[in-house]
């Protein structure tokens, strides 16, 4: 017979994901409960076992450690593990012994999520020894190929906005809320809006140069951008903006590459458009005297960008994973899951242009099984259809645990 739990959910995404699976726990006998932050919360958890805090992040500790008390939680559920929030909860349940499980989006995507015990990216307890990596993949099977999981834009974009709004139009029953987000939404919107209609013409530039990438006689190095606002470049880098990555990655290029190389810089899929990265790159590009040798690449998938690489540079981006399943050579700027030898190029930025090698492909393989086993479990955020994957593989996930020590011992 399963243990019986108490999970307390915190912050989701705007999906129904964690009222799904919190009606599943329930409906196996687990003792469930969520912390509404802002309306926008509420909208995605219209249930009755619910608690609204409407405090101060000071005061939130202490309310948390009332929570705990009162319903006897055993698990805290929650979608990262750096939101300010997140971050005191999870000290919280360090200090009093609780398990605290982090979802958040995959190493391995699409057809994937992340879940993790006490942390996941930089702050997962996965090893980094690559000894230890083939010690646990053996007997392990494959990991299943990343599919898509149907999820489409147009959802994931209205039911962001339904959450906006309705933290806008509610705002005074959590009068301290605030977002960790960089950006006022509604920008973020205008700035999807002006990037969607510029689309079109920025694919048929983007294809062209595309074709001057796969038929460049030198070696060809690509840079796939990550999101201004990721915590991974935020606070697991040494660059404190998206800008000053990309700074230093062109000047290392323009200094220490070879003269018949080309740096292609890929736009992430997700950009809110706000920040002219395509201007920002080619400008900084010919300041440095390498502008012909530096193409803007937005609007494609990185497949087909990936393909001619003789190596890809990257701060942590989930990118480098694909890259390493491709044999393509990889350096990790940032703290990265998959950042060790034998996999990225453990030396300096400067050297990786001459001096890339391809990753041991025994490892990349060990790597992602162990991913698939530990870390992931199939499913998605934004379908029906993944919602219902995810719940259906998260509930023994998480029962497993019962009376296991936190992290990868619990598996």
């Amino acid at each position: 017979m399963t243990q019986r739990r108490s999970f307390l959910f915190l912050q989701g995404l705007a999906t129904h994901l964690f009222v799904r699976l919190g009606d599943a726990l329930l409906a196996r006998g687990h003792a469930v409960h969520r912390v509404n932050f802002n309306a926008g919360d509420r909208l995605f958890w219209q249930r009755p076992t619910a608690t609204d805090f409407a405090g101060t992040d000071a005061q939130w500790p202490s309310a948390l450690e009332a929570l705990v008390e009162a319903h006897g939680v055993t698990d805290l559920v929650m979608f990262s593990d750096c939101r300010p929030r997140h971050i005191a909860a999870i000290a919280v349940a360090k200090r009093r012994g609780i398990r605290s499980w982090i979802f958040e989006e995959a190493y391995l995507r699409p057809g994937y999520i992340t879940l993790e015990q006490d942390g996941v990216n930089a702050f997962s307890p996965l090893p980094r020894d690559p000894a230890r990596i083939l010690a646990m993949a053996r007997g392990l099977p494959p990991a299943a190929p990343e599919t898509l999981s149907g999820g489409s834009f147009l959802r994931r974009a209205s039911d962001d906005v339904r959450y906006n709004v309705h933290n806008v139009v509610r705002r005074r029953r959590f009068p301290h809320w605030r977002t960790h987000r960089p950006w006022n939404p509604f920008h973020e919107y205008t700035g999807w809006l002006i990037r969607g209609a510029l689309r079109p013409i920025r694919q048929r530039g983007a294809r062209g140069r595309l074709a001057m990438l796969q038929t460049w006689p030198g070696p060809v190095f690509v840079l796939p951008l990550q999101l201004e606002g990721d915590y991974q470049l935020r606070l697991h880098s040494p660059f404190p903006t998206l800008g000053e990555a990309i700074a230093t990655i062109l000047a290392s290029f323009a200094q220490h590459a070879p003269g018949t190389a080309l740096l292609a810089v890929k736009g992430h899929p997700l950009d809110n458009g706000l920040t002219n990265w395509g201007r920002f790159v080619m400008r900084r590009a010919r300041a440095l005297g390498v502008g012909g040798r530096v193409i803007w690449l937005p609007e494609l998938p990185f497949g087909p960008v990936l393909a001619p690489a003789a190596g890809v540079v990257t701060v942590n981006s989930t990118a480098g994973l694909q890259s390493l399943r491709e044999g393509k050579p990889v350096i990790a700027l940032g703290k990265a899951i998959y950042d060790m030898p034998g996999l990225t190029f453990q030396g300096r930025l400067d050297r990786f242009w001459t001096e890339a090698m391809p990753p041991d492909m025994a490892l990349v393989d060990a790597l992602r099984r162990v991913l698939a086993a530990h870390c992931l479990i199939r499913g998605g955020f934004f379908s029906k259809d993944g919602i219902t994957e995810a719940v259906g593989n998260a509930v023994p996930r998480l029962e497993a645990a019962a009376g296991a020590a936190p992290g990868l011992a619990a598996e």
